[in-house]
C-alpha cells in the first residue's frame, strides 16, 4: 500500500469546501440555515486522533526495536486507520471550511460570528486528524529492504506503507 499523497487530500478538502459552499449558499437562498457546529464534534475529532496516534506509536516503538513483538493485524489496522483518518481529516475540513466561507460575510451579526468560529475550529480539529493520519502513515512504513532490524521487519519498496511481517 502507498501513502496517501497530500496532493489527494488537498484536492479533497478542495473539492468538498467548493461543493458544499455551493449547496450551502443555495440552502441559505432557500431560507434554510444549518445549527451551528456542536462542540462534542470537536472532542470527537480529536479523541480519534489521539487513538490514531497511540495505536500507531505502539507500530513504530515495534519499527525501533523497542517493543518485543506486534500482531501483524493490528499493524494493518493500524494503518488502515491511518489512511482513513487522513482522508477523513480532509473531508471534514473541507466541510467545516464550506460553511466558514458561507458566514464570512455575515461575521458582523453575533449567532452568524459564533457559527463560524465554532466551524473554524472544527477545521483545525479536522486538520489536525488529516496530519496525525499522515504521520500515523509514516510509522507504519517499512525500511528499504536492504536495512535490517534482527529480521522483523519485511521486505518492502521505498516509499510503500506496509505492515511489519
Amino acid at each position: 500500500m502507498r501513502r496517501t499523497p497530500v496532493r489527494t487530500l488537498l484536492l479533497a478538502l478542495v473539492g468538498v469546501a467548493v461543493g458544499g459552499w455551493l449547496v450551502l449558499r443555495a440552502l441559505e437562498g432557500r431560507g434554510v440555515h444549518l445549527p451551528p457546529v456542536p462542540w462534542v464534534v470537536d472532542v470527537a475529532i480529536l479523541v480519534l486522533a489521539g487513538l490514531a496516534l497511540r495505536l500507531g506509536w505502539a507500530v513504530r516503538a515495534y519499527q525501533r526495536g523497542d517493543r518485543p513483538s506486534l500482531d501483524g493485524l493490528r499493524a494493518a489496522r493500524t494503518l488502515v486507520l491511518a489512511k482513513a483518518a487522513s482522508l477523513t481529516g480532509a473531508l471534514l475540513s473541507g466541510w467545516y471550511l464550506a460553511q466558514v466561507l458561507v458566514m464570512l460575510p455575515d461575521l458582523a451579526i453575533e449567532p452568524r460570528r459564533d457559527r463560524a468560529v465554532a466551524a473554524g475550529v472544527a477545521v483545525l480539529c479536522s486538520l489536525v486528524l488529516a496530519g496525525v493520519g499522515l504521520v500515523v502513515e509514516r510509522f507504519c512504513e517499512l525500511p528499504p529492504p536492504g536495512d535490517d532490524n534482527g529480521g522483523r521487519r519485511g521486505d518492502g519498496e521505498p516509499g510503500e506503507s506496509t505492515v511489519p511481517a
